[in-house]
């Protein structure tokens, strides 16, 4: 039965989030979704006047391909789909799939091998093409959200009027130097100065709901734990807490510290920051191991080892981008940010008249 609601995600990730016009060449990248929705993004892509490229996957094959990655094999890949991508203006992906622990048993130096070699496409798509990617509401994220089915697909349809209050945060982080984070064993300190801060509305990922810069190189200072769980390379991670000295981690430990620290350890840029953001969507409230939705949670705040992006630039570079979420409502321990010394935002609340309008009841 075709749902109506596809055809407006579908226009609003053609129209809205890529911008798609005539003559554009799009690769839509679909995982484990209805056949319902990729046709839904096929006809709206037309119906702007694009070009559209498809391309589907299963989360399970990928699995059997990462098991048995070869370089010669990774090398080839890389060479195809990087030609591919070269000649598209945008990128659609929308990602589903019934158990977010599927690549937990690949092998963490086939999971690296991948990662490096394949790393050029997502550079290019990322620094290159529009790009925007989806997470499909499934029932395996209804549960780990704690929502029913119907009840999780509502709140993903819904849209929240963020624009206003994302202006005026990324004008006060563009303005401010020195950064403060406390909370329930966190004590962060950092600089912020010079680096654009990029809003988050719908353009890039949804559900959406940040503004993101990123940390001067060798500023961070101080220890930080995430208190939202989180999946990284398909291995679930607990409790993570690094510890940093002039930016670099020197103390990092969890659940599975053994397999942190080798993530850490890929490459040089693993141990440094390559993003700090702060979220606020009003429908995201608790950690569903899913970084699409975790890294947007009302009253959170991420913090990224490894490689930043082109649009806030701070010299790392890594084959990693690992986003961790502390959590700062009241529910969750509370915590402060103060920008320049002047508090921002206390327990996931905003303190500034100007920042007032993304507290989650006016954005509902």
């Amino acid at each position: 039965m075709h749902d109506p609601r596809f055809d407006k995600l579908a226009h609003g990730l053609v129209n809205f989030s890529t911008k798609l016009g005539k003559g554009d060449k799009v690769l839509i990248d679909t995982f484990d979704v209805p056949d319902e929705m990729t046709i839904a993004l096929i006809r709206a892509t037309r119906a702007a006047g694009a070009i559209p490229l498809v391309q589907t996957q299963h989360t399970r094959i990928t699995r059997e391909i990462a098991l048995g990655a070869a370089e010669e094999q990774l090398e080839l890949m890389n060479e195809n789909q990087l030609a591919r991508m070269k000649k598209m203006q945008a990128y659609i992906a929308v990602r589903g799939g019934d158990n977010i622990t599927e690549l937990s048993d690949v092998p963490p130096e086939k999971m690296k091998l991948v990662s490096k070699k394949m790393k050029p496409v997502l550079d290019w798509r990322v620094k290159k093409t529009r790009w925007c990617v989806l997470r499909w509401p499934s029932p395996s994220m209804a549960q780990s959200a704690g929502m029913s089915t119907e009840a999780f697909e509502d709140f993903f349809f819904n849209d929240a009027k963020m624009q206003p209050g994302m202006k005026a945060l990324k004008a006060a982080m563009e303005s401010t130097d020195k950064v403060e984070i406390k909370g329930p064993a966190t004590d962060l300190r950092f600089s912020i100065k010079g680096i654009s801060a990029i809003p988050c509305g719908g353009t890039h990922n949804i559900p959406d709901g940040e503004v993101f810069t990123a940390p001067v190189r060798n500023s961070v200072q101080g220890h930080v734990t995430f208190n939202a769980p989180t999946i990284y390379q398909g291995t679930a991670f607990d409790n993570v807490r690094l510890e940093f000295k002039d930016d670099k981690v020197i103390n990092a430990s969890t659940n599975n510290t053994t397999k942190l620290n080798a993530i850490l350890d890929s490459d040089t840029g693993a141990r440094y920051i390559g993003e700090f953001a702060i979220g606020f969507n009003p429908h995201v409230l608790h950690p569903m191991r899913d970084i699409l939705f975790d890294e947007k949670i009302n009253g959170s705040f991420h913090f990224t080892p490894g490689q930043c992006y082109e649009e806030t630039e701070n010299g790392n570079r890594s084959q990693v981008h690992w986003d961790l979420v502390n959590i700062q409502r009241e529910d969750y321990g509370g915590g402060q940010i103060f920008f320049d010394g002047k508090l921002i935002r206390e327990n996931g609340r905003f303190i500034p008249k100007a920042l007032q309008s993304l507290n989650p009841e006016r954005l509902k």
